[in-house]
């Protein structure tokens, strides 16, 4: 009050409806329909998207993102946070409704300090993954949306798990989540290997969401790049996705050399004719270790 009374500022009366509101019973709905249950069961719903992925490797996990969250036409945020921090060891990618998945990893940071000091130690990655889809599973049907990878490092090695809202609970190596999976799904299981390097990590992670957000018209922004050592987390790079994109159309030669070097691990078998008799020819396969020969195919 005395603040007021130094600024003769008055504050307005909060009991009034704002002038930037229609008055009550103004929306254009049907007659006899309440207007706040007829919006939320037959209001517009807006297309959304994203690219989230992460792989497990042998030194660690790798978590990379976009950072544009859409809302149907309308681009709401070009640099928004799609992998939260949960604990030193523990962080997630978030795909869904971005209000949803801020709230449960705040409920989850909760919720494992509690554990933490309860137990005298932080959970494993396998029960913070079950921690979550149990919480949100009781919300089912309620047009909760939340898909996240909870990617993290404990005392069995580097974890990965898979989460939605309606309580399901994946563990592999490889996850993507969002409208741009697809494409960045392409990229990763052609060039994932359990037993890559870190520098190969990371180029695949970026290379694999810069394709997506060139094709996925929801996904753009910049590639933010997170690393799950044994130490913790570590927040690797943040790079514009279409300079990304553009360095890759650049140098196009170095996809064939790879393609070249998986050929030559890989050798097709050598066809050689031996000779022809009568309309027939005898052809023979000609593989580095044994000759087989496949006679009477005719012309």
């Amino acid at each position: 009050m005395a603040l007021q009374d130094v600024c003769k500022w008055q504050a307005s009366n909060t009991l009034e409806l704002s002038p930037n509101l229609p008055q009550a019973g103004g929306w254009a709905v049907p007659p006899g329909c309440d207007p706040q249950t007829f919006l939320q069961t037959h209001g517009p719903r807006l297309a959304h998207g994203t690219t989230t992925l992460a792989f497990r490797f042998r030194h660690g996990v790798i978590a990379a993102a976009d950072t544009r969250s859409s809302c149907g036409k309308y681009v709401a945020c070009p640099a928004s946070r799609k992998v939260i921090p949960v604990h030193q060891h523990l962080l997630g990618t978030t795909s869904g409704t971005s209000a949803d998945c801020a709230t449960w990893y705040r409920v989850l940071q909760r919720e494992l300090r509690l554990r933490a000091l309860r137990e005298g130690q932080l959970p494993s990655v396998a029960s913070a993954a079950k921690l979550l889809s149990v919480m949100m599973s009781r919300y089912r049907g309620l047009d909760l949306c939340v898909a996240t990878a909870l990617c993290g490092w404990d005392r069995s090695g580097p974890a990965l798990f898979y989460v939605y809202s309606d309580g399901t609970r994946l563990q592999g190596d490889i996850f993507s989540v969002g409208s741009g999976s697809p494409y960045a799904y392409g990229v990763l299981d052609r060039g994932y290997c359990y037993d890559m390097t870190t520098q190969e990590a990371y180029a695949l992670a970026r290379c694999a969401v810069a394709h997506a957000t060139h094709r996925d018209a929801y996904s753009g922004g910049s590639v933010d790049l997170f690393h799950v050592r044994e130490s913790g987390w570590e927040y690797v790079s943040h790079n514009d996705a279409w300079v990304l994109y553009s360095e890759l159309q650049k140098f196009p030669e170095l996809e064939k050399q790879e393609e070249e070097e998986a050929s030559q691990a890989h050798p097709e078998p050598a066809m050689a004719p031996r000779a022809i008799k009568g309309g027939e020819l005898s052809v023979e396969l000609l593989p580095e270790d044994s000759r087989l020969s496949i006679e009477n195919e005719t012309l």
